[in-house]
């Protein structure tokens, strides 16, 4: 069974164990290798119709994405899933009353860690919308992986002495910024 799917990519792997049939010849190997080999297409199936429901789900998220804020969309690193995220916490205009309020409710407003006579490191928040905070860590590591601006900011803050969590914590800060002062400016725009 084993030697069948050696090699084989995920979605391969998944498509060659749903078409597996539980035929006599299995049964007449070991009433185990028949057993595994039922499960195994069963498990597949039900992988192959989570998958297709989870992309119906996304292209509908999509949607309504695209028809409330498509300029979340065009942000590096922002997929339908992370600003949909974002835009349940941020709720509507006025709700949040400041971008410090924005990054408090995210969980990326620095606090001081102090270690007696030094007051100069910051932590990571630990408190806020945990899913928002979520969404802006998707969008940091995006970025680092992919937006040269952010990789060289990255670099920049390394030689600095800072480390990955600290520069992470940074990122979190200035994408929360961005993302409500985007959200605020893009509905003042659609109130005119």
């Amino acid at each position: 069974m084993r030697a069948r799917f050696r090699g084989l990519k995920a979605l391969a792997l998944v498509t060659k164990a749903a078409r597996l049939r539980p035929d006599a010849a299995w049964a007449s190997v070991d009433v185990e290798t028949a057993t595994t080999v039922a499960c195994l297409q069963t498990w597949a199936r039900r992988i192959q119709v989570l998958t297709a429901e989870a992309e119906a789900h996304e292209r509908e998220i999509r949607t309504l994405v695209r028809s409330w804020r498509p300029d979340l969309l065009a942000q590096p690193g922002i997929g339908p899933i992370v600003a949909a995220t974002v835009l349940c916490a941020w709720g509507y205009a006025g709700r949040i009353h400041s971008e410090a309020a924005f990054a408090k409710l995210a969980g990326t407003s620095p606090i001081e860690a102090t270690s007696g006579q030094v007051h100069s490191r910051h932590r990571l928040n630990r408190y806020g919308d945990r899913r928002l905070n979520s969404a802006l860590h998707v969008i940091v590591i995006a970025r680092q992986r992919h937006d040269p601006t952010t990789r060289a900011y990255t670099q920049r803050r390394t030689v600095q002495g800072k480390n990955p969590r600290e520069i992470r914590r940074c990122l979190k800060r200035y994408i929360a910024r961005d993302l409500y002062r985007q959200l605020e400016a893009g509905t003042a725009l659609d109130r005119t």
